[in-house]
């Protein structure tokens, strides 16, 4: 399988975003977090990270990231997403995608919302271990009491990434 890594320039810093050669979005985190992406990348795909080619021209998913940070925030909706991960984790991500732009939900919310509402620390760890941040919507998520709670990115990221998407934020 080829992959492909794309570099974007974003308003909250560089964006790598990684497809393969379908065009399914695998990864996507912040630049200055690349270690991370590849720390996650070795776990759901055994045998370490991949050589990633460069796209002779920009891949749908860097058009559609373009897009979302020029104010189309549909443009990343529909984006095929591909990941490795636990049947529980990948769970968690679908129904990450489900949180409606401009809203938020608590982790004990996301936890009851898939059946498992004691499960709410595995929720959170499955939130933080998501390969695909924001088009799988992990900073849509926070405390139970209306607070920002961490983000991987940083939590002044999550702050823009939702006032982006119109949240309104306590």
């Amino acid at each position: 399988m080829t992959y492909v890594l794309e570099r974007l320039n974003s308003a909250v810093g560089e964006v790598l975003i990684v497809t393969d050669e379908a065009g399914c979005l695998r990864a996507l985190d912040f630049g200055d977090h690349e270690e991370r992406m590849h720390r996650l990348w070795r776990r759901y795909y055994k045998g370490g990270p991949p050589a990633f080619s460069s796209a002779a021209a920009p891949t749908a998913a860097h058009r559609a990231m373009q897009a979302y940070f020029a104010g189309e925030l549909d443009a990343i909706e529909n984006l095929p997403v591909e990941t490795g991960g636990t049947a529980f984790q990948r769970q968690v991500w679908a129904a990450l995608r489900q949180i409606p732009r401009g809203q938020t939900e608590s982790y004990g919310e996301l936890a009851a919302r898939i059946g498992r509402p004691r499960a709410v620390r595995a929720v959170g760890l499955a939130n933080g271990a998501n390969p695909v941040g924001i088009v799988v919507p992990c900073h849509r998520v926070i405390g139970a009491n209306g607070t920002m709670t961490g983000y991987g990115g940083g939590v002044d990221r999550k702050r823009w990434l939702l006032e982006h998407e119109g949240a309104r934020l306590g």
